[in-house]
């Protein structure tokens, strides 16, 4: 045995309200994007973003809200994951089906806006996008000063904390690192070329952008709840305050991994999580996929699905659940793939809001069939004995004879293998015999 030490559960700071009332905020912060999605979810052919001007008119009309409150709640509902939009179509999303009874499904909708505050409140038009997207960049050290702060910060001390962060970006993209038989320039060159990229590039950027930036994203994080602004000073509300802490959370679990696996690949990282319960798993898997983009880590767990070993198929699946929204487009297109089907299949009626219980009846008999035998080959290959002998027990159809029957028929690639372990690790020898047949039949192809 080996022990381990284990980071203890991390606390909010002193005075985070409790989660059913930051939930309670949430709601409130939401409140008209929840009722826009109610109506959208009722209405045929609400249209595409922008909402259709004509459904606008009846949202308006039907909501008593005006056009501008309409359109900035639809915006909301979308980015929060209230609703989903497919074609013409409005469906609700999960998060709105759990919002009266989940907070945690609440608190996930309202970060996934508070992310997305430079969508929510424009950028002024007559700035370049380069500035803009520097800015949005800079803006976790400016949220982490008002957070640290635990209290009203000013302004002039936002602005420079803003302007530094935007220095050092320009600077970290203006290094050029010196290949194979090049050597530093001269301090005169270093110095010919950056009067040069100056004159190019225009003067340092100006403290009245920086400060039109700062405005910008202050009212941004305003408009969704996220702090509240004074004279000459800002403020994060309960909710942003919780919501930056368990960001930084995030950073510190990505630093100091648990069980190590941050810097292994995808296949590793699972293979090191085989032997953990669930919540230790999911605090590892949240590690990993904090130290990566979205995009990357969701491509590699899926090229380990569609590899050989059984168990890192579900559980790469596990992790793409704590992944969340996100990976809905590539879990839907593997629909089409047989061997992931069935996995894809219980990760979207999850996701959609079915009880984990349920989940199972959106399988067809012989997908879930495929499945059993699937996992059956995760227990041969890495479990004990038993495990495989109770897996019997999980099988759709009710006796041992239809379910060797239907096993022969769904046509897996492993159902050999799993039949002569079942068969080996029985302790009913008529039963063995009858399924040592059935993978007798399958390896000749007999009938």
């Amino acid at each position: 045995m080996t022990t381990r030490r284990t980071r203890p559960a991390p606390r909010p700071p002193e005075g985070t309200p409790p989660r059913t009332e930051l939930a309670r905020q949430a709601r409130a912060v939401l409140a008209d994007a929840v009722r826009i999605a109610h109506w959208a979810a009722g209405t045929p052919g609400p249209g595409t973003a922008p909402l259709a001007a004509h459904a606008l008119e009846r949202a308006a009309t039907a909501l008593e809200l005006s056009p501008a409150q309409v359109r900035a709640g639809w915006d909301r509902a979308r980015l929060a994951g209230l609703i989903e939009l497919h074609g013409d179509t409005a469906r609700p999303g999960w998060r709105l089906r759990a919002w009266d009874r989940d907070d945690s499904a609440v608190l996930r909708g309202w970060v996934a806006l508070f992310d997305a505050w430079s969508l929510v409140h424009a950028a002024p038009a007559d700035i370049e996008a380069g500035a803009v997207a520097e800015a949005v960049e800079a803006v976790p050290q400016v949220l982490s000063l008002l957070q640290l702060s635990a209290g009203p910060v000013t302004v002039p001390a936002l602005l420079d904390l803003l302007g530094q962060r935007v220095a050092e970006l320009q600077e970290e993209r203006c290094e050029v690192p010196l290949g194979p038989g090049r050597t530093a320039p001269a301090p005169a060159e270093t110095a010919a070329r950056a009067g040069t990229a100056e004159s190019a590039a225009g003067p340092a950027r100006s403290t009245d952008l920086n400060a039109l930036l700062l405005d910008w994203a202050l009212e941004g994080l305003a408009a969704v709840g996220a702090l509240t602004l004074g004279k000459g000073h800002a403020t994060l509300t309960p909710l942003g305050n919780w919501a930056v802490w368990v960001k930084l959370e995030q950073i510190c679990v990505a630093a100091q991994s648990p069980a190590g696996n941050i810097e292994q690949s995808a296949a590793d990282m699972l293979l090191g999580c085989a032997r953990l319960t669930p919540g230790p798993a999911r605090a590892e898997y949240r590690a990993w996929l904090a130290a990566r983009t979205v995009g990357s880590a969701v491509a590699e767990l899926l090229a380990v699905a569609r590899g050989e070993d059984a168990l890192l198929r579900g559980l790469a699946f596990e992790a793409l659940r704590v992944v969340g929204a996100p990976a809905e487009p590539e879990v839907r297109a593997v629909l089409t793939e047989p061997s992931l089907r069935p996995y894809a299949l219980l990760w979207l009626a999850e996701y959609e809001g079915n009880d984990p219980d349920d989940a199972q009846d959106v399988l067809s008999r012989e997908e879930a069939t495929w499945l059993w035998v699937d996992t059956a080959a995760a227990v041969a290959d890495h479990g004990e004995t038993g495990l495989l002998v109770r897996h019997l027990d999980s099988a759709v159809q009710g006796t041992v004879p239809a379910l060797l029957e239907e096993v022969r028929a769904v046509g897996h690639p492993r159902t050999v293998q799993v039949l002569v372990a079942l068969a080996a690790a029985h302790p009913d020898p008529a039963l063995a015999k009858a399924v040592r047949r059935a993978a007798f039949q399958v390896h000749t192809g007999g009938a």
